[in-house]
């Protein structure tokens, strides 16, 4: 154990026994009595509007208890509902039937008659933008920039807005090579002065690539089981984040957060897409209440394929100036972003301020469009943005270096952000956020090492046989942790120490991780710790939503204050019981003692009792006005249990928390079959300081594996005739599987605290994919040429048309295929 501390070490954590074993219990496997099923009928078409719904043969049917339509959900003010009168795309949801079983409610399904109006529909976000072209939604095609904020108001959706671009638009440059048409932008930012900065570069390169969807397809489908008692709507569903799913769920179903129990003990994996819960669990909720009976929805892959979310695909064009050196000097972004049947997403902007990021560019200017479709929603997915960045820029980089004889490695070092880089666009006074720290350098050449970055490179590009290898490196960035969160824990007449965990369980072992951030305050021993989650009558604490590699920064910073209040309450105590000043006691061994005498002390247990005695502050009666009124009401349900510690993060920080993901690939290419070989992989990660080290080697590795698949074969396919996905099957997708990873999947990290937080950590979860992404699509530029391909997934016949032609052959810039 480093320095004597639970932080920095390996743990069981405590839910491993009940997944090994199978007695965790997902969403799926609650039962009820009396518990109704659910199926739900799915829209043929792309876009259409219901006109009538023919209702009777099904109800006439043994064993079917309650019809729920979109007529029977809350108004969302335009967002989208769990059911709709106007589906937006193939596969929405428009009736759920509730019957004593799951055949009864399939077979009222087919009972169901439905007249359904054809609308103008499209799935191409540059077919919709063309002069004539069809719009998603009856009221226009693209969602206009956010509206700015109103002091005191939450903010404001942007309006749907109709955008065509001229044909002169079009003409200018898809002839050129499958370059990326850019007319009208509704986003724009820029910084230095650009023209200047492709002035005096010694190269400019101009290039567009198409990043691919893909759809989520975590294990676990979005199944949810609902029930209501006394007036409280008891919902089991699959959440990555528990406390903070509880207002949503409270929205779609017109009720209010106090009105809400949801349980979730155990996610199957979200990726993203569970980020706040899922729309579709008002569907049980909603035809519970109706049928008066608790109802289970269980998901089928096919409906996940559809409700499930995605990334957005996006198609970025870089026009980018370099030194001779390989310095970037300038860089002109413009991105086609396609959001879907809703939104609106903001993986566009994420991807302009990683950009400026990771390249450092002299000046840039970033614009974008932001495009409805009549495909399935998107919401963020690991590397929301950056880890399009990562595609449409690193193989720019890479080109550059060839020309420029430089490495890989070289150019990505010399623009490498460092200490507080800045990044993204100016504020209104010129100034422009920074980060609160960055080792990207010092990744960069632990990885050199590691990978023996050196001999491969020897031997890049060299032929055995039919195949050919090739080596790549790429930068993967993303956002880190948030702050201003709560916890609240006790010490309890027992001696042991509970902390309530507001975190999701979807596997990343975070839920218990920041338990050991309080436990190293206390000194506390870890099997003397309980840590409550998984169930929000539980009394847990506002905590920030598990996305966006957030939740182990902001709440190991949360529960460092809680823990923090508790350890000054001990002194408090100890000084009230024992005389002195607070300041003259410390604590170990589980007992707050006098420095220098340590016979003269409290046990825990001891200060516990004193706590309930005292009352007040102590044990909760008293609380800080700071804290959320969630934590306040959860805090209400824990008074006089023992010594409480509760608090909110108020630590300081200065800039925002990045992390940073080094990705090293090694490729053979067979030149006559077109496969595609990861031989090797390595990720280095600079991720503050190493908090669970065993989880942190899962995390760089499973998120490298979404990126090195992205970079070989995932995506989704969208029939372009008839606007309905094709890929509805979990292998239809093409995720990596056992048998596409190398023998060697390597990870390591710096292990450098990042200074701006008190426990050191940042979050992990998201740069591994980009590094993924980026790095293996370096390395296959690398051994067949970089300018071989201009989209992903790079599958065997964009490798043999682009070798067998000489030049590339896939389609440049046609979405979904």
């Amino acid at each position: 154990m480093p320095d004597g501390k639970l932080v920095g070490s390996n743990y069981i954590p405590p839910d491993h026994i009940a997944k090994v074993t199978g007695r965790a219990k997902y969403a799926e496997d609650f039962r009820a009595d009396g518990m109704l099923f659910t199926k739900l009928l799915l829209s043929p078409m792309p876009h259409a509007r219901v006109l009538y719904i023919d209702k009777e043969g099904a109800l006439a049917l043994p064993g079917v208890k309650a019809i729920l339509t979109a007529d029977d959900l809350p108004d969302l003010n335009g967002a989208e509902k769990a059911l709709t009168n106007e589906p937006l795309y193939a596969g929405e949801p428009i009736l759920a039937i509730a019957a004593v079983d799951e055949a009864s409610a399939a077979a009222a399904i087919e009972a169901i008659q439905v007249d359904l109006e054809p609308l103008p529909w499209v799935i191409d976000p540059l077919d919709s933008l063309r002069p004539g072209g069809p719009n998603a939604r009856r009221n226009g095609n693209v969602w206009a920039a956010p509206q700015p904020p109103v002091p005191g108001a939450p903010p404001a959706p942007p309006p749907v807005d109709t955008v065509k671009w001229t044909e002169q638009d079009f003409t200018d440059d898809e002839g050129e090579g499958g370059r990326l048409p850019m007319g009208r932008a509704l986003e724009e930012w820029s910084f230095g002065d650009l023209e200047a900065g492709f002035t005096k570069a010694d190269l400019v390169l101009d290039e567009t690539f198409v990043v691919q969807s893909t759809g989520h397809h975590p294990m676990e489908t979005r199944s949810a089981m609902a029930y209501w008692q006394n007036g409280k709507l008891y919902l089991h569903a699959s959440t990555q984040s528990v406390a903070a799913t509880v207002a949503g769920i409270a929205r779609w179903c017109g009720i209010t957060p106090a009105d809400v129990v949801l349980i979730c003990e155990f996610t199957g994996g979200g990726f993203g897409s569970k980020g706040a819960g899922a729309v579709s669990s008002a569907i049980p909720a909603m035809l519970s209440k109706k049928a008066n009976a608790p109802v289970m929805m269980r998901i089928s892959r096919e409906e996940e394929s559809y409700i499930g979310r995605a990334r957005t695909n996006m198609s970025g064009r870089a026009r980018v100036g370099f030194m001779k050196d390989g310095k970037i000097t300038a860089l002109d972004l413009f991105l086609v972003q396609d959001s879907g049947a809703y939104g609106p997403m903001g993986d566009h902007r994420s991807a302009g301020n990683a950009a400026s990021l990771i390249y450092q560019p002299g000046a840039m200017r970033w614009r974008a469009i932001n495009v409805i479709t009549n495909t399935p929603p998107r919401t963020q997915q690991r590397s929301p943005g950056p880890m399009q960045a990562d595609g449409i820029m690193e193989g720019i980089v890479t080109k550059a270096a060839k020309q420029l004889g430089l490495d890989q490695v070289a150019i990505r070092r010399i623009n490498a952000p460092e200490g507080k880089a800045i990044y993204g666009p100016p504020n209104p006074n010129g100034t422009r956020l920074h980060t609160t720290s960055a080792f990207v350098k010092e990744a960069l050449d632990r990885g050199v090492e590691v990978f023996d970055w050196e001999a491969r490179k020897a031997r890049s590009g060299q032929r055995r046989g039919p195949k050919v290898s090739g080596i790549g490196v790429a930068v993967g960035p993303h956002g880190a942790g948030s702050v201003g969160f709560d916890s609240i824990m006790t010490i309890r007449p027992d001696g042991r120490l509970y902390v309530q965990s507001g975190v999701g369980n979807l596997g990343t072992h975070s839920v218990f991780d920041l338990a050991r951030a309080a436990a190293d305050v206390l000194a506390m021993p870890w099997e003397k710790v309980e840590v409550i989650w998984g169930n929000t009558g539980k009394h847990l604490p506002n905590t920030c939503l598990s996305v966006g590699s957030q939740t182990t920064h902001a709440m190991t910073r949360a529960n460092h204050a809680g823990a923090m209040d508790a350890k000054r309450k001990l002194q408090e105590i100890a000084a009230m019981d024992l005389g002195g000043s607070p300041d003259d006691y410390d604590i170990g061994n589980e007992r707050v003692f006098r420095r220098g005498n340590p016979g003269r002390g409290l046990s825990y247990a001891q200060a516990a009792k004193r706590a309930i005695e005292l009352g007040g502050r102590f044990d909760g009666h008293a609380l800080p006005d700071e804290i959320h009124q969630i934590t306040k009401t959860s805090a209400a349900g824990l008074v006089g249990l023992g010594l409480m510690g509760v608090a909110k993060d108020t630590y300081p920080r200065d800039g925002n928390t990045f992390s940073f993901v080094v990705g090293f690939a090694e490729v053979e290419v067979d030149v006559e079959t077109g496969k595609v070989t990861l031989v090797d992989y390595l990720s280095v990660g600079d991720v503050g300081k190493i908090v669970n080290p065993r989880s942190l080697m899962a995390q760089l590795n499973g998120g490298s594996c979404l990126g090195i698949a992205h970079a070989l074969c995932q995506k989704w396919v969208i029939d372009p005739q008839y606007g309905v996905t094709l890929a509805r099957r979990f292998h239809h997708n093409k995720p990596l599987t056992i048998l596409d990873v190398p023998n060697r999947l390597q990870a390591t990290a710096l292990d450098l605290p990042d200074p701006e937080t008190p426990v050191g950590a940042r979050g992990v979860g998201e740069p591994p994919v980009g590094a993924g992404y980026g790095a293996v699509l370096n390395a296959i530029a690398d051994a067949i040429g970089v300018d071989a391909f201009r989209r992903a997934p790079v599958t065997a016949d964009i490798v043999l048309m682009s070798l067998e032609h000489g030049r590339r052959m896939h389609e440049p810039l046609r979405a979904h295929l």
